[in-house]
């Protein structure tokens, strides 16, 4: 399954993000027979609660605030903050980083969309070398996404 993806701030939707000023922006796009809503999507991809990577990732390395449990205004610890027919968006903050994941489903493809608003002048410094990572690690979430809904 192949994924697709941009990188950079021009041409993305401003009412996906919803942060005052983004400073980074990524979409990852698979395109997959399985379809569900964006909901289901994102709860495929990072479950109700954080995994032991994700904590160590979100919570130690990024120092976002996560919700401790499990709810049905949270995915995996990130709040809920706006839902529409074809996305859902989750928000993250930390002292240093504002984080909004965005899930698009439209015609036989799901998207996954990261934005950040750096609320900090480390920002600048810090994420460039985490972005690699991330880059790297969206493919497998989305791959891994598509075969959990796929099951169900």
């Amino acid at each position: 399954m192949t994924v697709d993806s941009m990188v950079g701030t021009s041409h993305i939707p401003a009412a996906l993000h919803g942060l005052p000023h983004v400073h980074y922006a990524d979409r990852f796009t698979l395109t997959t027979p399985v379809q569900a809503t964006p909901e289901s999507w994102a709860r495929a991809m990072f479950g109700d609660t954080p995994s032991a990577g994700e904590l160590l990732i979100w919570r130690g390395i990024l120092a976002l605030r996560l919700s401790r449990e499990a709810s049905v205004e949270t995915v995996a610890g990130w709040r809920i903050t706006e839902q529409r027919e074809e996305w859902i968006r989750l928000a993250a903050a930390s002292w240093w980083l504002d984080a909004n994941m965005v899930v698009v489903t439209t015609g036989g493809q799901v998207s996954l969309w990261t934005f950040l608003h750096y609320a900090q002048p480390v920002g600048h410094v810090a994420w460039p070398p985490l972005s690699i990572v991330h880059r790297q690690l969206v493919p497998g979430v989305l791959r891994a996404a598509a075969a959990r809904v796929g099951r169900r």
